[in-house]
């Protein structure tokens, strides 16, 4: 099991940046490949970015594409996320996910065996 905690998260204005961070901890981070979802309310979690084990391979969703950049640092052992230009719509909790490291771009939530607590982005207008 790998154990996740997210940060970085804040209220913020449409247009803004943050960087979203989160420290693995358990198990050989490398082993994994890294997702990020999100959650607003009322609404059910999607899918924002992945990436691979070694952060060769990364996909996003098209809400999202050309705005945020996930990034990992197997060092550190952990995964960002770093959102740029964000919009009113972006504002939800944010989650990171493992999932062990396999061939597959890795965009469902059942593909993830961890999880985070998330943290909250809000973006106002």
């Amino acid at each position: 099991q790998v154990q996740l905690v997210e940060s970085g998260g804040g209220l913020v204005q449409a247009g803004d940046s943050l960087r979203l961070s989160c420290a693995a901890s358990g198990r050989t981070f490398s082993r994994y490949d890294m997702g990020w979802f999100r959650q607003a309310p009322g609404k059910e979690r999607e899918f924002v970015a992945f990436s691979n084990w070694n952060g060769g391979r990364t996909y996003y969703a098209d809400s999202v594409k050309g705005r945020f950049t996930i990034s990992r640092d197997n060092a550190k052992n952990t995964v960002y996320l770093q959102l740029n230009s964000l919009k009113p719509e972006d504002t939800a909790v944010y989650y990171c996910a493992a999932g062990r490291s396999g061939w597959e771009i890795k965009r469902g939530a059942r593909d993830y065996e961890d999880w985070g607590q998330g943290t909250q982005v809000t973006v106002s207008s």
